[in-house]
């Protein structure tokens, strides 16, 4: 391990390990680990992000991010197929 991500007040983190590996943890648990060309390009991007985008880059990356109006056009999805 070389180098974890500060975040005491944040969910998402990240470190790399030797073999060049960015390992993304959410709430401390592994939530992906980047190899090769995918790692590269992550740590690339992370390197000049501020702590707010630093944040969004490894949500999304993990895939546990989340548009706002995601549970609205569920509820919405929902509501016209009981009508129907």
């Amino acid at each position: 391990l070389q180098k974890m991500s500060d975040t005491t007040s944040n969910s998402f983190s990240f470190s790399l390990v030797k073999n060049e590996a960015a390992m993304i943890y959410c709430n401390n648990k592994l939530a992906k680990t980047l190899k090769g060309k995918e790692a590269q390009k992550f740590l690339l991007k992370i390197e000049d992000a501020d702590s707010e985008a630093a944040q969004l880059l490894m949500a999304k990356t993990t895939g546990q991010f989340k548009f706002g109006n995601e549970g609205a056009s569920a509820a919405v999805r929902h509501n016209k197929s009981a009508r129907s």
